[in-house]
């Protein structure tokens, strides 16, 4: 006669081990920040838009360009053998810019790279008003002066449709990342989105921001 065997229950997952992605794709364990009004806001009023009008000779007001996103993103290709890169990198974006990010994952499945379909691969925020003007201060004042020998993005990642795309090599220009704490130097991506029509107008929108562009010899 068989014998049912209670199955022994289930260890509790402490809250130390727990993963900071939850299955809706978005991390779990941080709540978004709040942000106020940044004087950069007021700069762009005050002194962008009036010497905009100037240089390209806008016919209203309404013509403007301006930044209406900022998307921060960075793959982690290594989580298919290394989990917890993907919440050091969760754990690092929402300490950077202050919201919780969107964790993106794998369409199909590759063999070859061990990825399997619906894998997380990597993360994002998409950062507007308030929040996303906190950040380029930040960026402009903080970060971008700390990478040695820096002499200025490159005036050559726009798209053609006013929208520019620069990378970071490490996340330890930051000021609130801290040293002692980072496994592994990474790399983001940041993506200034705006309604520009041309790369010139994005270009001299994002220069009289303060966005510090190298100067091109050729």
């Amino acid at each position: 006669m068989a014998v049912n065997k209670k199955k022994a229950p289930k260890k509790k997952e402490s809250e130390s081990t727990k993963s900071a992605v939850s299955k809706g794709g978005i991390s779990a364990k941080i709540k978004t920040k709040s942000f106020s009004r940044s004087d950069l806001q007021e700069k762009y009023l005050n002194d962008v838009c009036p010497a905009l009008m100037e240089k390209f000779g806008y016919d209203t007001p309404m013509q403007l360009p301006k930044i209406t996103k900022v998307v921060f993103n960075r793959g982690v290709g290594e989580v298919t053998y290394n989990p917890k890169a993907l919440d050091s990198t969760v754990d690092e974006i929402f300490t950077i810019t202050g919201q919780r990010p969107v964790i993106k994952r794998a369409k199909k499945s590759i063999a070859n790279f061990k990825l399997r379909e619906e894998m997380p691969i990597g993360c994002m925020v998409t950062l507007r008003g308030n929040r996303m003007y906190s950040f380029i201060k930040k960026l402009i004042e903080e970060a971008l002066p700390r990478i040695r020998d820096f002499k200025g993005l490159s005036p050559n990642a726009f798209d053609g449709r006013g929208n520019y795309t620069f990378g970071i090599r490490e996340q330890l220009i930051f000021p609130e990342i801290d040293y002692d704490k980072v496994d592994k130097t990474r790399g983001f991506n940041v993506t200034f989105v705006t309604t520009a029509q041309t790369d010139e107008e994005s270009k001299e929108l994002l220069r009289l921001i303060g966005i510090p562009f190298r100067e091109d010899k050729e």
